[in-house]
Parts: structure tokens; C-alpha cells; sequence
């Protein structure tokens, strides 16, 4: 039984592709984060530098939070704010999808819109700036340890039980970096021979979520050395296989992770045999205002 919300962060399930992936000598799993109680594998990181600021004194109830957002890191930050009383404000592009926004409101953050042309880049300085000015704290998702630490504690941990130590190759989109970089940590420990796959967009590809960054904005957490294979998706694949995940295995979710899975569908084709785990970053309800499952 779970005493607090906080205590159904994790644990996600680990569901076997039935249609997607067509070659019978190698298992695709999807890891559905969707199911993490703020809808995302953002609650892992959150939760993670919450505690983690908290114990070493970084901030306090009285403190001025800020942090800049796509959205569900956002969305994890309010949600469990909220929960410790602590005062957060989030900063994200205007031309995020509204249940995001929504959503961040209805936990109790303040959000702050920045101009869509100035992307998620746009976005960070601002926030960057209010910390010079105004005395704010930043979480820095994208240069807090924090972040990847929480997936070498718990997404790593839970492919390796959850496969019987078999998975032969992981694969996740690139954002922040922190779930790649935490998972592989963990699961290299474990076999180095477990190949770690990016997932980042095609040239002129916008896909929420997955960022290819330009060098001034790469995250700090960030270690190439870690990934053994990058692979480009286009928007197109992304948002077709985006579909085709809610339609024929009935996995709603958003279109970072209709990358994430194209690029391991592609990969599984060309193995022999294998064992392969693709992170399902979110829920598909978060896209309803967009036109990512237009007919």
C-alpha cells in the first residue's frame, strides 16, 4: 500500500510489442513512464532534485524557485512542489500544447510563457536571468547531477530486474539527456556489452521533447562517451508511429516516444536476435490540443 503519492513514482511497466516490431527473433519492449502519477519519467528527475535540494540545503519553503520547461519536467516539478509547500515558477515556449500549461496551474505553479521563436533556448535564459536579478533558485535539469542520478537509481535498476538481466540494447529520445545518461550508468555496470542508443531529431525535425542542442545549450549532464549509437528520426516517423503505438498496441503517448519507438522498430530489423527496451516518455492526453493524432 502507498502512503504517499510520491511512493507511485516508478516501477513502470514493462509491456512486450505485439504488431510494431515484425522480426520474431528479437523482443521489443515498451517501459511505460505514462503510468508515474504527473504522467512522465520527468517525475523520476523531480522528485529526485526536490529531495535532493532539499537535504543539502540548496533551498528551503522560503526560497524562489524557477525552472525552464518543455512541459513535463514542468508538470513533475508542480506536482511535487506542491507536496513539500515549496513556492515554483515555470517558464515555457507560448506555443506549448495548453493541457501543459493547464496542468502546471492546476498543481499551484505560476508559468510563465516565453515567445515560441525563441524555442526552449529562449525559455532557459530567461529563467537564467531571473536567478542573476531577482535572487531565484534554478533546478537546472540540464547540469543537476540529480537528474541522471535518478535513473541510475531507479530505471536502470528496474530494466535489469524486469528483463532477467537479458535487455541486449536500450534506446531513448535525448532531452535533457538525464534518462539516457542515468540508465546507461546503471546498466553498463551491469553488462558492458548492453548497447545504449539516442534517439535525437532529423535536421529541420521539430519533435517535443528531443533536441538536437546547439553546442551553447548541450547539457552539462551530458557524456557522449556513454552512448554507443545515435539515431535520427524524422517528424514524420515520429508522429506516424505515434499513432500507430495508440492504434494497434494500444500505448497512448506523445510523439517523443512515437520517435524513440520508430528508432527501435528500425533497429530491431536489423538484428539477429536481441532483447530491446525503448523508454515511453509520456502520455498521449498531453498532445490532445495539437494535431499529433489528427486524422
Amino acid at each position: 500500500m502507498s502512503h504517499s503519492i510520491l511512493d507511485t513514482i516508478g516501477n513502470t511497466p514493462l509491456v512486450l510489442s505485439k504488431v510494431v516490431n515484425q522480426n520474431p527473433n528479437v523482443k521489443l519492449f515498451f517501459k511505460l513512464e505514462g503510468n508515474n502519477p504527473g504522467g512522465s519519467v520527468k517525475d523520476r528527475a523531480a522528485l529526485n532534485m526536490i529531495q535532493g535540494g532539499l537535504e543539502r540545503g540548496d533551498f528551503n519553503t522560503d526560497s524562489k524557485l524557477i525552472e525552464a520547461t518543455s512541459g513535463n519536467t514542468g508538470i513533475a516539478l508542480a506536482m511535487i512542489a506542491g507536496i513539500y509547500g515549496l513556492d515554483i515558477e515555470l517558464v515555457m515556449p507560448e506555443n506549448s500544447t495548453k493541457e501543459r500549461v493547464q496542468t502546471m496551474r492546476a498543481y499551484g505553479a505560476k508559468v510563465t510563457l516565453t515567445p515560441a521563436e525563441v524555442g526552449i533556448e529562449g525559455a532557459r535564459d530567461y529563467a537564467e536571468q531571473k536567478v542573476k536579478d531577482e535572487g531565484f533558485v534554478m533546478f537546472n535539469q540540464f547540469s543537476n547531477n540529480d537528474n541522471w542520478k535518478a535513473h541510475y537509481k531507479s530505471t536502470g535498476p528496474e530494466i535489469w530486474r524486469d528483463t532477467q538481466g537479458s535487455i541486449t540494447h536500450f534506446v531513448s529520445s535525448m532531452g535533457t539527456t538525464g534518462t539516457i545518461m542515468g540508465t546507461s550508468t546503471y546498466l553498463k555496470e551491469m553488462n558492458k556489452d548492453v548497447q545504449i542508443v539516442g534517439v535525437q531529431p532529423a535536421d529541420e525535425a521539430k519533435i517535443p521533447g528531443i533536441r538536437k542542442w546547439p553546442k551553447e545549450y548541450l547539457p552539462k549532464i551530458f557524456n557522449p562517451n556513454k552512448v554507443d549509437q545515435v539515431l535520427e528520426v524524422s517528424e514524420l516517423e515520429a508522429r506516424e508511429m505515434a499513432k500507430r503505438l495508440a492504434q494497434e498496441e494500444g500505448i497512448f503517448a506523445g510523439m517523443s516516444s512515437g520517435g524513440a519507438a520508430a528508432a527501435a522498430v528500425k533497429l530491431a530489423q536489423n538484428l539477429d536476435k536481441g532483447v530491446i527496451v525503448s523508454i515511453i516518455c509520456d502520455r498521449g492526453d498531453r498532445y490532445l490540443s495539437s494535431d499529433l493524432f489528427d486524422i
